[in-house]
């Protein structure tokens, strides 16, 4: 069978975890040679956080009854040899849904109540709280199980029209979008805001996240989806109908929710299958689906080779079913492929320049340490072997003389001590500027602006002016940053020159990756600003829903950055920890060394032969850390492992193979 794009992700996340394993052993490495100091830990411990919790979100984005779970199980579930999603004609997912797998957590199927929209808190601080969801254990080696279980997504429950409103399912200004009204006055909508799926098939294990969305009434209901899941997600599949084209909600979803959004944006136009038509030569079919991709392209305003033609239908089924021919007459391995060829290498580039500029620092930080100790060796050695053939005398002279350094070296504490003391003062002011204080005061001052602004007219101006102000505190801590790194600079080479440190100062600290995360929660905010929200933001409920719902991802950027510069001073500063320790270690094995050869030649000989032997140590260490850190890299840079179909093939158990399922 043709490789999939399931394949090529699995893959990526093949690739991930051997880089994870790589890290995890030069830890040990770290460890086993006492060169794994705190800053050092942190380092890599945040290193292979990093390359672990980069997700890759494909959101699949479309109208009821374009196909779209059916796509998802084509795409990603095949192997399987099942349907994971339920996926039948009529409205299907009626509330968002998100796969993924959490490896702490038993699988399971977690539901948050719509009626926890009528509250102002978000879903992130919802996420928090286990006991605001439903969770249902879901039973992954019974597929007749699971499915029944799933389908539970689909569940919808009749209300009021006030009820509906409150909910934002019902909006007198667009009465043709609102649900109809049953002979019970009562009107349909779904029973859940939210769904996380927590399954563990092979590719959601390898870092993928897929966000199913339901259609245009359930996105612009909830603001969190629109504002923070789908501009967070690294590609949206954007689902027409063939045989209906872009019909006006389906323009509606693009206009108002993706079109402005800066996403790897893909157009899928299933059901070509139910264009064919026996009275209709095959030449006139494809005539047809050629005419309804140019003007789909028209329509959205994106290049033509950005719409792919497909049946979903026919691709699940020729994957399950292992028919060549099917799969080909689907034509899904056309979008297969736009997805693998432009959408893993940006996510590979990514995280393989994390892998390349963690490894760069942790390098520097346990390289000087090591040039350090190897340079107190070789101070040692040529005192050592210049005792050779010395009276007692000299001896004695030679250990009066290393403990009045060692004596004089001490000295140094208290420059170190006021050093410290103007560091942390510095690195205070520097945190101050942007913790989480500050975040609460400029969004109180923006929900003040636009509870008083005439039909929020001006919330555009007064959400640019707040993001501008909270940038302008990220530029403060970086130039913050900027001077501490002079400081320690400056306090680095007086000890170096008075009290033979080898200290190296680090490049200055660098925020400006959270300075590209605010631009961005910028700019997917501000399209929700304007006039068409105006009356949304005029309600107390919903405008507070707002708020917290853009605290929790501005604190997510600040508290960031906090700890970029939290770390960065710990590892700038933890140095003069490490050399004091080695140095005063050194002191201790030069003064025995010394009392040592008073007593014997032989002994003076066989501390030299010591020595010769830890020096020679050392730079075996330092090869030895050099050739993993580049093996570490070019692991990084490599190509990505091949991986076979059957490695995505989850394994059925025996009584349900006996079963038939």
């Amino acid at each position: 069978m043709v490789a999939s794009f399931a394949n090529k992700l699995d893959a990526l996340g093949a690739w991930r975890a051997g880089l994870q394993t790589q890290i995890g052993e030069l830890s040990r490495f770290l460890f086993d040679h006492d060169l794994l100091d705190e800053p050092a830990s942190q380092q890599l411990e945040s290193l292979a956080q990093r390359v672990a919790a980069e997700k890759l979100v494909v959101a699949f984005v479309a109208e009821f009854s374009r196909g779209k779970s059916e796509l998802i199980n084509a795409i990603f579930f095949a192997d399987t040899g099942r349907r994971i999603l339920p996926a039948t004609p009529g409205r299907t997912t009626m509330c968002p849904v998100e796969l993924s797998y959490d490896p702490d957590e038993p699988p399971s199927l977690k539901l948050l109540d719509i009626d926890t929209r009528l509250g102002t808190q978000s879903l992130t601080e919802l996420r928090a709280h286990p006991s605001a969801w439903r969770e249902v254990p879901l039973n992954v080696k019974r597929p007749d199980l699971l499915a029944e279980e799933l389908t539970q997504v689909t569940q919808t429950k009749r209300v009021p029209v006030e009820a509906a409103r409150a909910l934002g399912f019902w909006d007198d200004e667009h009465p043709q979008d609102n649900p109809p009204i049953g002979e019970d006055g009562l009107v349909e909508v779904p029973a859940w805001r939210h769904a996380v799926i927590n399954y563990p098939h092979p590719l959601l294990k390898r870092g993928l996240v897929v966000l199913d969305t339901p259609g245009l009434n359930a996105i612009g209901a909830e603001p969190e989806l629109t504002v923070s899941l789908l501009p967070s997600a690294h590609a949206t599949v954007f689902i027409l109908a063939a045989d209906t084209g872009v019909t006006k909600t389906d323009l509606a979803i693009w206009r108002d929710h993706l079109c402005g959004q800066p996403l790897a944006r893909y157009v899928a136009l299933n059901k070509i299958d139910t264009l064919a038509d026996p009275l209709s030569a095959h030449a006139e079919v494809e005539i047809h689906i050629a005419r309804q991709r140019a003007q789909t392209a028209r329509i959205l305003e994106v290049p033509e080779n950005r719409v792919f033609p497909l049946s979903a239908k026919l691709a699940l089924a020729g994957r399950v079913t292992g028919d060549a021919d099917d799969l080909r007459a689907s034509r899904i391995l056309d979008l297969e492929d736009a997805l693998g060829q432009q959408l893993l290498p940006q996510r590979r580039e990514v995280i393989e320049q994390v892998v390349t500029d963690g490894l760069a620092q942790l390098e520097a930080h346990v390289g000087r340490r090591l040039a350090d100790r190897r340079r107190q060796v070789a101070e040692q050695l040529v005192e050592l072997r210049s005792l050779r053939g010395k009276n007692s005398g000299m001896l004695a002279a030679l250990l009066k003389r290393a403990e009045a350094e060692s004596a004089e070296f001490e000295e140094c504490i208290g420059h170190v001590q006021a050093m410290r003391a103007v560091h942390t003062r510095m690195l205070k002011e520097a945190l101050v500027s942007i913790g989480n204080d500050v975040l609460r005061e400029h969004t109180e001052v923006l929900q003040d602006k636009l509870r008083h602004a005439v039909l929020n007219l001006g919330a555009k101006k007064a959400f640019s002016e707040m993001c501008a102000a909270l940038r302008e505190r990220l530029e403060d801590a970086q130039r913050k940053g900027g001077e501490i790194q002079e400081m320690l600079a400056a306090s680095f080479a007086k000890l170096n020159a008075e009290y033979g440190f080898g200290l190296a100062t680090p490049k200055a600290p660098d925020l400006t990756r959270f300075v590209r995360d605010l631009d961005l929660i910028e700019r997917n905010y501000m399209q929700y600003l304007g006039l068409s929200y105006a009356v949304r933001l005029s309600n107390a409920r919903f405008l507070e829903q707002f708020r917290r719902m853009l605290v929790s991802k501005l604190r997510v950027v600040f508290e960031g950055a906090c700890g970029e510069l939290e770390l960065w001073n710990k590892t700038a500063s933890a140095q003069i920890d490490s050399q004091l320790r080695d140095r005063r270690r050194n002191f201790k094995r030069r003064r025995e060394s010394l009392e040592r050869a008073q007593g014997a030649s032989q002994e003076l000989e066989a501390r030299i032969y010591e020595v010769e032997s830890q020096e020679a140590r050392l730079k075996q260490l330092q090869a030895q850390l050099a050739a993993r850190v580049q093996a570490l890299q070019a692991a990084a840079a490599g190509p990505l492992p091949n991986v076979q179909v059957s490695s995505v093939t989850i394994e059925l158990p025996l009584e349900a193979q006996a079963d038939g399922v």
